[in-house]
């Protein structure tokens, strides 16, 4: 009788003998080659991925306040590169210190230290947005688009400056939010220098983290809303 034709072989209800498919040593090698290469691929490429640059033609740069000071220099410098018409700063209250500080949110924050940086005041406008445990960028977008559309500049694009490995889920938040009444575009902020992001705990950090929000943002999120 054939190997495969053995009756099933059962010890008092508990066990029975079943013929499988198992990988060959081949088959082992291949699925440890295919997983590295999934794994170098995942590290050279989701960087970029997530840093996206995707400027559009506007004269509106909308920055979120919460990014560090060098990227404020960084939208400074592209602002006034492109000769943009506005920067509008976005964010909500300040978690911590705003009792010790003038500057309750971080949209006025942001707005001031761009002003301190060198940028004229008339071209700086604050949009805070209302305070919110979760969907803090979706609300920073909301906000930004009621104001623009209660505007008399009749803006039809603008672009969104943000922080390294944020830029992509933020354009995506803010995409979805704002078109087809307003074209967004991205630019991402990269510290100059800055080592490759698995050679960091903080890159390891904040590159994982995005990659899951940006995942939920882009499949669960639009179910939530």
């Amino acid at each position: 009788m054939l190997f495969s034709q053995l009756p099933p072989q059962k010890f008092w209800g508990l066990f029975e003998y079943k013929p499988q498919w198992t990988f060959t040593l081949r088959g082992w090698l291949f699925l440890f080659f295919l997983l590295i290469s999934v794994l170098i691929g995942f590290t050279l490429s989701i960087h970029p991925f997530l840093s996206i640059s995707h400027p559009i033609d506007a004269d509106i740069m909308v920055i979120e306040g919460w990014v560090p000071d060098i990227t404020i220099k960084g939208a400074i410098a592209e602002f006034k590169e492109k000769n943009y018409r506005l920067m509008i700063t976005t964010g909500n209250e300040i978690g911590r210190g705003k009792y010790l500080s003038d500057y309750k949110t971080f949209a006025d924050l942001a707005a001031a230290t761009a002003i301190a940086l060198g940028l004229d005041p008339n071209q700086v406008v604050r949009v805070p947005n209302t305070t919110v445990e979760v969907n803090r960028t979706a609300a920073s977008a909301e906000a930004v688009k009621q104001w623009l559309l209660g505007s008399d500049l009749e803006i039809k694009a603008i672009n969104l400056y943000s922080y390294d490995v944020h830029t992509r889920r933020s354009w995506l938040v803010f995409r979805t939010i704002l078109e087809p009444d307003i074209k967004v575009g991205a630019i991402a902020f990269s510290p100059p220098s800055s080592p490759p992001w698995w050679k960091t705990s903080a890159g390891v950090k904040s590159v994982i983290v995005e990659t899951i929000a940006y995942l939920y943002t882009k499949l669960i999120w639009p179910i939530e809303r």
